[in-house]
């Protein structure tokens, strides 16, 4: 055994190398398959879809739930999740398994932060390292001129937008483009229609919720209803929903680096690339 402080300041002992690993964060079990430890995983929430192999794992409950009898039955050496809303749950299962909670990133480099941090916990540090290392190239800078202006909106069961505490408003600022609530000192919050055409963003991006499927007319007829087609971005072509059907800057996981970063890129700074 060896002991582990974690995000909360706690020691946790667990095994030198674990073998039964349950994950509640969609993040941290991407970045268990990238660490090579599929075997070892033995449960994640319902959440968990990244990479595609996580779905043929067993579902043990989701964000602030679980499954206590499957949780037994799985009989875990570790038990990892993040903090923010599942952590008093985290707490209650840290009393009968080993629970690290690492601490839910607020800037793009906390995310890379948290791998390292993932990579401790389960003896796999140099690997962890190595795939820091290959995310990191996608933050090379870009020039967009000026600072444009930005409206970032998820359905995460009701519309909710970000502050200054969070990575997503980090990682976007990071490449030029500012939140019309970069000053909230806030993680999220939920913005108004009235505030959001005032503010006149240059750029507008959606996130639908995890697997509504929503379509394209579905889509347009929201943008309607909520009054944005009277904003300049409508007129200029730069209000955008995010591809596929799981969560995209809801994610952070390895993935954020090498799916939303790119699209950040391709998508959101192409029109105004110097």
């Amino acid at each position: 055994m060896r002991e582990f402080r974690d995000f909360r300041g706690n020691v946790v002992e667990i095994p030198e190398t674990p073998e039964r690993i349950v994950s509640l964060s969609p993040a941290i079990t991407e970045t268990l398959f990238d660490l090579s430890l599929d075997r070892e995983i033995v449960g994640v929430s319902a959440f968990c879809r990244r990479p595609e192999k996580a779905a043929s794992k067993r579902k043990i409950g989701s964000y602030g739930t679980v499954n206590r009898k499957l949780l037994d039955e799985l009989k875990p050496d570790l038990i990892l999740g993040v903090s923010g809303y599942p952590e008093v749950f985290l707490k209650e299962l840290s009393s009968s398994y080993p629970t690290v909670v690492f601490e839910l990133p607020r800037t793009i480099m906390g995310i890379l932060d948290m791998f390292i941090q993932i990579g401790g916990a389960v003896n796999r540090s140099d690997e962890a390292h190595g795939l820091v290392q290959m995310l990191i190239e996608h933050l090379r800078p870009i020039d967009l001129g000026r600072r444009i202006t930005y409206y970032l909106e998820i359905d995460l069961g009701g519309p909710v937008t970000f502050g200054r505490y969070s990575y997503i408003t980090d990682t976007l600022s990071y490449f030029g483009f500012e939140s019309i609530y970069s000053n909230a000192d806030r993680e999220w919050l939920q913005s108004s229609d009235d505030r959001i055409l005032s503010a006149d963003p240059d750029v507008v991006i959606y996130e639908p919720k995890m697997f509504s499927g929503m379509s394209g007319d579905k889509f347009r007829s929201l943008v309607r209803e909520r009054g944005w087609d009277r904003l300049t971005a409508y007129s200029n072509g730069l209000i955008f929903k995010t591809p596929g059907d799981l969560d995209f800057f809801a994610h952070h996981g390895p993935s954020f680096f090498r799916e939303v970063i790119p699209w950040i890129k391709r998508v959101l700074a192409e029109p105004f690339l110097q």
